[in-house]
């Protein structure tokens, strides 16, 4: 029998996945005044798969990448407020 190749089956995310990655390695490797700026690269590269134009609420790949998007655009969101709020810059 051949197993299917686990993951998300989509070309876009694919590539935007690997992006990603790279763009998490780094704000783990930062130092705490550099995170936001890794951190706003990772919610642009979380919006490429939000406005994907091929999604389809009917393909369990497009659900799943959705579901990772939107929760790398959370922690991108809350680095970058915390970036904020450290600084004493974040308005309410």
């Amino acid at each position: 029998m051949i197993k299917e190749k686990e993951g998300i089956n989509c070309a876009i995310f694919q590539t935007v996945e690997s992006v990603i990655r790279d763009v998490k390695d780094k704000i783990n490797r930062a130092k705490r005044g550099e995170k936001a700026r890794f951190a706003k690269r990772l919610g642009e590269e979380a919006g490429v798969l939000l406005s994907c134009p091929e999604y389809s609420g009917k393909k369990q790949d497009c659900l799943n990448c959705r579901f990772i998007a939107k929760a790398c655009k959370g922690t991108a969101d809350i680095i970058i407020k915390a970036g904020e709020l450290s600084k004493g810059v974040y308005h309410v």
